[in-house]
């Protein structure tokens, strides 16, 4: 039974399998739901929760491909996961810098909805996903994902309520900013750990 001091814990049990198709439906769902809300919206912090949620569903789909494979493969995987983090990271603090230039108002209203919905969502995420927060960088990968919706949604609840008190749309811009870091972030800290498992000896199939 995985606990949350296995730090060698690879993934293959039912009930982490059971746990990663529950969170690829919910995250799934949720990303076609806030990018259409946040193109309504004109919303740059709840597009780049979407592509959250769009980055974890592909994270969770490949986490269920290699459970049981080779450390190193997993490995490999959690460092493409670490890659299109960055990409994203990168993609959102371009954008919102690009809409810096001419700030617009995003619709309070929809954001803080929408926001609160999505939280709902990956609360669930975290805490069906809590006993597997530690092990190899392919199951960190999946718990650092989850984690990052949860704040992001938070942060998107600030940014819709602080739109909403001084009817600017720079709150929306840090928010997506802050966010964007926090994808580089997390990249960072798979790659790390992606590629010491890599330099493992013991990264050879089972």
């Amino acid at each position: 039974m995985p606990h949350d001091h296995d730090h060698d814990f690879d993934g293959a049990s039912p009930a982490y399998r059971r746990a990663l198709i529950a969170v690829l439906v919910l995250n799934g769902g949720l990303f076609l739901v806030e990018m259409t809300a946040g193109a309504l919206a004109g919303s740059r912090a709840l597009q780049a929760d979407a592509l959250d949620f769009g980055a974890d569903a592909l994270t969770y789909s490949l986490s269920l491909a290699v459970i049981g494979r080779s450390l190193r493969l997993r490995a490999r995987i959690a460092q493409l996961k670490g890659l299109s983090l960055a990409a994203m990271g990168l993609t959102i603090l371009g954008l919102a810098i690009h809409d810096a230039l001419a700030p617009g108002l995003p619709r309070a209203q929809v954001m803080g909805a929408v926001g609160l919905a999505a939280l709902a969502a990956n609360v669930a995420s975290v805490l069906i996903l809590m006993r597997w927060r530690d092990g190899d960088a392919n199951v960190r990968s999946v718990w650092l994902c989850s984690r990052n919706d949860a704040i992001g949604n938070i942060a998107v609840m600030g940014a819709a309520a602080l739109v909403a008190l001084t009817g600017s749309g720079w709150p929306d811009l840090v928010t997506a900013i802050a966010m964007a870091g926090l994808f580089l972030s997390s990249s960072l800290q798979i790659l790390r750990r992606a590629g010491h498992e890599i330099d493992t000896p013991h990264s050879h199939p089972h």
